[in-house]
């Protein structure tokens, strides 16, 4: 099987939890550290060996993409002043990288912002990166571990991967749970896998429960790598909770066709979405980048 080279991040969201500092600048560019947070999640796709990225927005996003692309009045300004190390550094997406951004148009959910994405994806297998999630990239770069691991489980046996992680029983009614096969329905029984990379067979997923209807404590983190079939599944899925056009309602359709399997993460991640996990994220990711440059 061909390995992938296309990912898409969907960047609709308003950041509705990150107001008021997401009311005029994109959540997504929001600074961890020294960089915006897109900036992290894109890098990983690249060093998981992405191509191709689209992403999929609306009208007040096109920030982001004027991030990604060329400024070249500005860098023509840098060079000019003898800058050419910063100049170096705002341009550096590698040239067999292409950006795309499609509009989402009506805000209808993340399985609706992926199938939105279809027009460009085309035929090919391709993975889904939340933005809001953003992988530590500081430990032995595991963030980019994470996907390549998964872009090879695909590679090798076909099946779509979920990156999950295990999370504290009073977060659980949060995240999308996974509901394990039968064979591993014990979460004692893969103990020893977490903070691994190990792939496995999932059931199916359970979004937001209680904990006492929580089928495991392993948390959907926001790296998907799936077959082109979901498009055809997302395009039947009907609306649902919020009106919208849920994710886990496609992947449940593929799981039952096709089967489906969740990677088991290492290393950490932080909700660059959520306010109080931001900025305990921007301490984190500072600290580091200040300990660099001394």
């Amino acid at each position: 099987m061909k390995k992938i080279t296309h990912a898409v991040i969907p960047v609709a969201g308003f950041g509705t939890r990150m107001l008021p500092l997401s009311k005029s600048v994109p959540k997504e560019l929001l600074p961890l550290g020294n960089r915006p947070a897109i900036h992290y999640v894109v890098e990983e796709a690249i060093a998981a060996g992405i191509k191709h990225i689209v992403l999929v927005g609306h009208a007040q996003k096109s920030a982001i993409e004027n991030y990604l692309d060329i400024n070249a009045e500005l860098d023509n300004q840098l060079r000019h002043k003898g800058k050419d190390k910063l100049a170096d550094s705002l341009n550096w997406l590698p040239e067999d990288v292409t950006v795309s951004m499609i509009r989402q148009g009506k805000a209808l959910g993340l399985g609706h912002a992926v199938l939105a994405a279809r027009p460009i994806i085309g035929e090919h297998d391709f993975a889904v990166l939340l933005p809001d999630v953003v992988l530590d990239p500081f430990t032995t770069d595991m963030s980019a571990d994470n996907l390549a691991f998964m872009l090879d489980a695909f590679a090798t046996d076909g099946h779509s991967q979920i990156l999950v992680d295990q999370i504290a029983d009073e977060d659980v009614h949060k995240y999308g749970i996974a509901q394990l096969d039968e064979k591993l329905s014990d979460t004692n029984d893969i103990d020893e896998e977490i903070n691994t990379n190990a792939s496995f067979k999932v059931a199916g997923f359970v979004e937001k429960p209680n904990l006492v209807d929580a089928p495991s404590n392993l948390a959907v983190v926001g790296r998907y790598v799936f077959s082109n079939h979901i498009f055809d599944y997302l395009a039947n899925t009907k609306a649902s909770v919020g009106g919208e056009i849920q994710l886990t309602d496609a992947i449940d359709a593929l799981i039952s066709e096709y089967g489906v399997h969740v990677t088991t993460m290492r290393g950490n991640s932080y909700d660059a979405g959520d306010m109080r996990s931001y900025m305990q994220a921007f301490i984190y990711f500072a600290e580091q980048q200040l300990a660099d440059d001394e």
